[in-house]
């Protein structure tokens, strides 16, 4: 019999999303947990498994449309079953028809889009491969992983025995190539002149609602402190050396995520959320440091979990693999939750100091900032030693100045002197 799946309660107060793609076309078999499309909820974009095995009869929107808890997403029923109006016990929806594609032709989704993953999306675009012209062997004729890296190899081949090929094409370094014309800009003329007019993102519409949200939630408070980190990148320096020799990557940020740990236990308050309606302090004895990453699409703050028991190289690697995938929107929905308190690393990007907002419900985000040469005094003699600003944006109705001055105080010594950050270890 079948049944019209709909858009399940994920929890964490999510009550709509937006449909990114379909990995599936009407007609498609699927087994059960087969993936059938991805949705952009909150701040990630996660593929949605089908409850059952079962012939995709019709999908009930298309792709790029907003969907709410509740809301039809497709009909899924036996082989050779047509969807009635009785599957969902009401009356039939409306329901959006996407054709079949057409014999030897790539298969796309809604809106003329090549079905495959974010995953394999991501794979495309490093390797430069261009998803609207290949034909993809997966169900429903989706484009895998394989036919990518088949595809990235293919024209390399061909090019040595002197071949063309037009199915796979491989553009220059540089933006992927496109073959879908270009959307026509929303450009108009006022009487102060021409102006643009851009939709806005899904994404950008949640970081505009809990910025705001915060703003008017919390008492912000920024407190700054100055570190003089000559040992500390003196110390990074001999570290990354051996850590690349060894073919690994490291950064500098591991050592702030230790030092913050280490703060937070001598200073609870900063690691805590409050309960308004009980009346309490919650104090967490666990650390989830959430790492705030730029992305081409908006701000995404994956979350380390249990920093205190993890190495300084697996933080590293953990970071490092949290971050590129927030880029890539891969991330799934508990990596971007159950953070304790936050870390934004501004300075790669210049400036001398920033006021951050709060995440809510956390009490506190731990700003890093620009490293610079800069002359200071040292036992009384003018010496240029490596520099920085860090900041901590607390919540003032919980916490007070004082304690913000005495965190701050605690975090800037275990900085500026690596040794004893690593006693703490």
């Amino acid at each position: 019999m079948a049944f019209i799946f709909k858009f399940p309660d994920v929890g964490e107060g999510i009550h709509e999303g937006r449909v990114v793609d379909w990995l599936v076309v009407e007609g498609a078999v699927v087994a059960e947990d087969e993936p059938l499309l991805t949705v952009e909820t909150d701040k990630a974009v996660v593929e949605l498994p089908s409850p059952r095995a079962g012939t995709v009869l019709r999908l009930h929107v298309p792709a790029d449309a907003p969907i709410e808890v509740g809301d039809a997403l497709v009909t899924i029923g036996e082989p050779g079953e047509e969807a009635s109006g009785g599957a969902a016990g009401g009356p039939r929806p409306k329901l959006v028809e996407i054709p079949p594609p057409p014999p030897q032709a790539p298969v796309t989704a809604g809106g003329g889009r090549p079905l495959a993953t974010p995953r394999t999306r991501a794979m495309a675009r490093r390797l430069g491969v261009d998803l609207a012209v290949l034909r993809g062997t997966g169900a429903g004729g989706r484009i895998t992983d394989e036919d990518v890296e088949r595809a990235a190899a293919a024209p390399a081949a061909g090019a040595a025995r002197g071949e063309s090929s037009d199915e796979v094409t491989i553009p220059p370094r540089g933006p992927v190539a496109r073959t879908a014309a270009p959307r026509p800009r929303n450009v108009s003329t006022t009487e102060a002149g021409e102006v643009e007019r851009l939709p806005l993102t899904h994404l950008r519409k949640v970081i505009a609602g809990a910025m705001r949200a915060s703003k008017e939630i919390s008492a912000h408070v920024t407190h700054v402190e100055e570190a003089d980190v000559t040992e500390l990148v003196a110390h990074y320096r001999a570290v990354k050396a051996e850590v690349e020799a060894r073919g690994g990557r490291f950064t500098l940020l591991p050592f702030f995520v230790k030092a913050l740990v280490a703060a937070l236990k001598d200073h609870p308050i900063f690691n805590a959320s409050v309960d308004e309606a009980a009346g309490e302090l919650v104090l967490k004895r666990f650390y989830n440091i959430g790492i705030a990453v730029d992305t081409p699409e908006g701000l995404i703050v994956p979350v380390v979990k249990a920093a205190d028991r993890k190495t300084m190289l697996e933080l590293a690697e953990e970071i490092g693999d949290l971050a590129g995938r927030a880029r890539e929107r891969r991330l799934g929905l508990d990596e971007i939750r159950g953070g304790t308190c936050t870390i934004t690393n501004i300075g790669p990007l210049g400036g001398v100091f920033a006021t951050p907002i709060i995440n809510q419900p956390e009490l506190a985000i731990v700003g890093l900032h620009k490293i610079q040469d800069r002359p200071v005094v040292v036992e009384g003699e003018i010496v240029v030693r490596k520099m920085m600003y860090l900041s901590v944006s607390f919540d003032h109705r919980w916490i007070d100045g004082a304690q913000g001055a005495r965190f701050m105080t605690d975090l800037v010594g275990l900085v500026a002197k690596p040794g004893r950050l690593m006693a703490r270890l």
